[in-house]
């Protein structure tokens, strides 16, 4: 392919990923700059642009019917604002010095370089999938992309047996398994810590582990996979840990995600120890004017603990896109780093949490106080009531609030904004006690749950 300009005037801006944060990266650099100032060339290596891989578990599970309404812009959307978009083509080298990168059509080998002004990456992260025998054995899956979700329900949709293993008891892990019962499977999770949701403290995920197992899900924790066993047809047939054997008709991955940053690191781009790239407040890649990351492919600044972490999570990809496509289209905007708030559910048992686990605070060397509090999600005589467990960590001394976790049912995990925010004004807990919280019976007690702990925080920490 020739590197010609369509229109030699305009800059050439090349991205790299076609989800969330590089075509909002390329939108927002579209709406401030036309095509006559800010030619836009994307690549996607896959099938489909802009989607939720969040929503994916809700889809194999049938809480959403159809995969389209999980892609919030089509690619054909894209290219009627001026963005071409290339898909099924996947950027195979990042020539920095020269300014352009290599892309080879997936289906048909052919290669080409494009030449560029201003490069976003967002090529995202990658399942981490575990070198061992079987493991790439048909009816054992990932479930990263659209295509990943799809080729699950296919194998769902011809496999007779209804026995299913998750590997992993990650947020992926435990949203499978609550998809895999709700197919009407026999689920086994296997998980190589303590207890589930290893982004909780031990103590938390313990309460994880009770509803699962309520919900009929096997839960088996401190083991480790070392094998996939197939049959006569090749296909999985169980899943071999250190100490058992679990018949498996399909097999779920589970296990988390790395940045994938291969091309980026080929290029000589800076990787933090997480091995995401490192970028300055205006999501621009470390020692390069004209070259920018996001999403999955990044390391971002915890605000609480100083340090930088990896962190795939579509919120921060989006964020990322549009402070990226802000700077790129001439604007300015900055993203000053995240507390790390999640929340997901398995079934109607919420789970969220906020801030530092105590092994995240004592690895960064602070000193802490911890409260746990069983409240209620309405006051306590109004009907549909739940209970709920709240977990806070409060610095000794200081009182700043370090960290929530929180499980319970309806109405427990969005509690966790309140802390997110607290966090992030930097609030101490005697502070958060005053905040002006809404109340009436149904909605929550007298004294919202967070602001008890909050309350039982400020005495242990006074009393230090």
């Amino acid at each position: 392919m020739s590197m010609n300009r369509v229109n030699s005037r305009a800059e050439r801006l090349v991205v790299i990923g076609g989800d969330a944060a590089g075509m909002s990266a390329a939108s927002q650099a579209r709406r401030l700059r036309g095509p006559d100032e800010l030619e836009i060339v994307a690549f996607e290596r896959g099938h489909f642009t802009s989607y939720s891989a969040c929503g994916i578990p809700y889809w194999v599970g049938g809480d959403v019917t159809e995969r389209d309404r999980l892609i919030a812009r089509t690619p054909q959307e894209h290219r009627e604002r001026a963005i071409d978009l290339r898909m099924r083509t996947e950027v195979t080298e990042i020539d920095v010095a020269g300014q352009r990168v290599r892309a080879r059509g997936v289906d048909t080998g052919a290669e080409s370089w494009t030449s560029y002004d201003k490069l976003v990456i967002a090529t995202g992260a990658r399942p981490i999938r575990p070198e061992m025998p079987g493991v790439d054995a048909p009816g054992v899956h990932g479930v990263q992309t659209l295509d990943d979700g799809q080729a699950l329900l296919d194998t769902l949709a011809r496999t007779r047996g209804r026995r299913a293993v998750v590997v992993g008891a990650g947020y992926i892990g435990v949203e499978m398994a609550e998809a895999l019962i709700n197919r009407g499977y026999e689920v086994t999770v296997l998980n190589r810590g303590k207890e589930p949701m290893s982004t909780l403290d031990p103590d938390m995920g313990r309460l994880v582990h009770r509803a699962m197992e309520g919900l009929g899900i096997t839960m088996v924790n401190d083991t480790e996979v070392t094998k996939v066993l197939t049959g006569d047809d090749g296909r999985v047939r169980a899943v071999v840990t250190e100490d058992a054997e679990y018949p498996a008709d399909v097999v779920v991955l589970g296990i988390g995600v790395r940045p994938e940053t291969a091309l980026a690191k080929a290029a000589g781009l800076p990787l933090g120890g997480h091995g995401g790239l490192l970028t300055d407040l205006a999501m621009r890649v470390r020692g390069h004017e004209n070259i920018w990351a996001g999403g999955d492919c990044v390391e971002v600044l915890d605000l609480v603990s100083g340090q930088e972490r990896h962190i795939a999570l579509g919120t921060h990809a989006n964020k990322h896109g549009q402070v990226i496509g802000s700077n790129v289209g001439g604007g300015y905007a900055t993203f000053p780093g995240v507390v790390g708030t999640a929340v997901s559910k398995v079934c109607d048992l919420e789970i969220a949490r906020t801030g530092l686990r105590e092994k995240d605070a004592r690895r960064v060397g602070l000193q802490f106080e911890t409260v746990t509090i069983e409240s209620t999600s309405r006051a306590g005589y109004y009907p549909g009531s739940s209970p709920m467990t709240v977990k806070m960590l409060a610095e000794r001394r200081t009182g700043r609030l370090l960290g929530v976790q929180i499980v319970g049912r309806e109405g427990a995990a969005k509690r966790v904004d309140i802390a997110a925010v607290a966090l992030t004004a930097g609030l101490t807990v005697e502070q958060m006690t005053a905040l002006d919280l809404g109340y009436a019976p149904p909605f929550s007690p007298v004294w919202d749950p967070v602001l008890v702990a909050a309350r039982k925080a400020a005495v242990k920490v006074r009393t230090d």
